[in-house]
């Protein structure tokens, strides 16, 4: 979860600081459906392209990186299916090192939670000063395939990577679930904001992000995500 953590709050809005990503060559197929890829640094970038329904397909071994695409509207449920047919092992998703997952589903909202005091604001400042004219997420969740499943029992912790006023992280489904099946998810982002980060009014969406880590394991990654949409709650 790691540098997702501080991308997407710190350059998607917060993996590293900014200065540790880099925009990736974007594949035309996976453009076209308004995406954008993002590398780490020093971190062969895993291999982003789209299903033939125009979903996300992430493959490679030993790599990282994620790809982004707005996301704008009110934060109603969020659904999407995804499946993992390679991944890595359980990890401990609190601890720096080691901490792999298949894949996960990061959304970036437009506004601060009622917690962000000013070391957060401050970083995110310094954050959006290198991200230049696209403007970052200033709060997100992350939804992830992977992990032990007994970070935070099944609620929201926060990543060793990141501020926990800016960025969250739940297990949805842990390393243990069963490979090579389609998995549907649905969300209340409403809900989750308001418990994840207090306050009562919800900033408004936008943008959703896919992310792969499996550098420090060194393990295959062969997983996708579909149909991501907002719905009624």
């Amino acid at each position: 979860m790691k540098r997702l953590a501080l991308a997407l709050a710190v350059a998607c809005a917060t993996p590293l600081l900014t200065a540790a990503i880099s925009p990736g060559r974007t594949s035309p197929d996976l453009e076209r459906l308004g995406w954008r890829k993002v590398e780490w640094q020093g971190i062969p970038p895993a291999n982003f392209t789209a299903t033939p329904s125009g979903g996300v397909r992430v493959q490679g071994q030993g790599q990282a990186g994620f790809v982004y695409r707005p996301l704008q509207g009110a934060a109603s449920c969020l659904a999407w299916r995804w499946r993992v047919d390679a991944g890595p092992p359980a990890t401990d998703l609190t601890r720096k090192g080691g901490d792999d997952r298949a894949i996960s589903l990061t959304v970036g909202f437009a506004d601060y939670g009622p917690q962000a005091g000013f070391g957060a604001r401050a970083q995110m400042a310094v954050a959006q000063a290198v991200a230049g004219d696209h403007r970052l997420p200033r709060s997100t969740l992350s939804y992830v395939w992977g992990g032990t499943g007994r970070e935070g029992a099944g609620q929201f912790f926060t990543s060793p990577y990141g501020p926990a006023a800016i960025s969250r992280t739940r297990i949805q489904r842990p390393a243990s679930s069963p490979q090579g099946r389609w998995v549907e998810e649905k969300v209340d982002l409403g809900a989750d904001w308001r418990s994840a980060f207090g306050g009562a009014t919800v900033p408004a969406l936008q943008e959703v992000a896919i992310s792969t880590d499996v550098d420090d394991t060194n393990s295959p990654i062969d997983a996708r995500v579909e149909d991501i949409r907002l719905v009624p709650c």
